[in-house]
């Protein structure tokens, strides 16, 4: 039986996922579908089918992209690359895009990672457990409880930021004598330890922003209509890009620079996508607004207070001085970050049909 009559027959007779079958509404971004061939050449083999929801509404897949450059990146992530068939199908008048796999006899990694399909779901066979000390702070270990919630039906873009906010956790963990030797509500004295401080905060605060701009591309690859817009490129833009999808993450960097720039309130409102989401209201706008002021003079004067930074804290510094953070605010500025991605990750999982992890 060839591709069109499987899927004709998969379709016809409302054939659930399991461990043969994925559904996805939208085109997902590259790493979720090598997720997903990984998964499948690891177990049995299966289909993922792209334009059908997992309660299978068919709505087809847009035109505006082409599925199989996103295949291609996806098979380029993985070692060794299996065997597979992709193709459009159109059903009932839509078009649908499949990607059938086949069971390998080899061991297939997505960068170190190897996922496989067990009943409905593809898990991560081999995830690094971090275990923090029995003896530790224990804002640490509730921080990173959360996070793992966090990481639950949750986009690409999440899970990444999740595990480099973990990775920071483990850092501030091992690090005690020279990030918090007093103790955690007392800035280090350690010259060292106030460097680190600060290049961890603005790690964080770097991947806030990070995660912004991959949602953006994942919003746009599922829903190339939200792309539309009456601003202006350049054909030097246009054609230092090999193919659309690059464009859409191109476009989806620029889109940052407000952020980036220290501009909550303009990133805010040049980007529907993300004001239409309705997490990110006007107090929290001030506030992250304050929190990119610290990441600039962490990242740009070492932590010395000028006079752009005190416009935004008018009162708490004086010129000049050097601006200092214990790891307990560190931490709970963490834990505020994650927070409202986790907020916005919902709502836009919610509002665009985004493919989850």
């Amino acid at each position: 039986m060839n591709i069109d009559n499987e899927i004709e027959k998969i379709l016809d007779e409302k054939k659930p996922e399991s461990n043969k079958i994925e559904y996805k509404a939208v085109l997902p971004p590259a790493r979720n579908v090598a997720r997903l061939i990984s998964s499948f050449a690891n177990a049995d083999g299966g289909f993922i089918i792209l334009g059908v929801s997992d309660d299978m509404e068919i709505n087809g897949l847009s035109q505006d992209f082409h599925a199989n450059n996103i295949t291609h990146k996806a098979l380029d992530l993985l070692t060794p690359t299996p065997k597979i068939e992709y193709k459009y199908i159109n059903y009932n008048n839509k078009n649908i895009y499949v990607i059938q796999v086949e069971k390998s006899t080899n061991t297939i990694f997505l960068e170190s990672k190897i996922y496989k399909r067990i009943g409905e779901f593809s898990k991560l066979t081999n995830a690094k457990v971090t275990i923090f000390k029995e003896n530790g702070y224990v804002k640490i270990q509730e921080i990173n409880k959360k996070l793992n919630i966090y990481k639950k039906n949750a986009t690409n873009s999440k899970v990444r930021l999740i595990e480099h906010y973990q990775s920071i956790l483990k850092i501030i963990d091992n690090l005690k004598l020279i990030l918090y030797p007093t103790n955690t509500n007392t800035p280090t004295e350690n010259q060292e330890g106030r460097i680190l401080s600060r290049i961890l905060y603005s790690s964080f605060v770097d991947n806030f922003e990070t995660y912004l701009s991959e949602l953006l591309y994942e919003i746009f690859l599922a829903n190339p209509s939200t792309l539309k817009s009456n601003q202006l490129v350049s054909v030097e833009e246009v054609l230092n890009c090999s193919d659309l999808q690059d464009f859409i993450k191109y476009w989806a960097n620029r889109k940052i620079s407000k952020l980036q720039k220290g501009s909550v309130k303009g990133f805010i409102k040049d980007n529907k996508q993300i004001r239409d989401l309705d997490v990110i209201d006007e107090k929290t706008q001030k506030e992250i607004e304050s929190l990119l002021q610290i990441r600039h003079l962490y990242s740009h004067r070492n932590g010395i207070v000028d006079e752009k930074f005190l416009k935004f804290n008018n009162g708490e510094y004086q010129i000049n001085e050097e601006h200092l953070m214990s790891i307990s605010e560190i931490c709970n500025k963490l834990d505020y970050f994650s927070e409202i991605i986790n907020s916005v990750d919902e709502k836009a999982i919610s509002k665009y049909k985004l493919a989850t992890f």
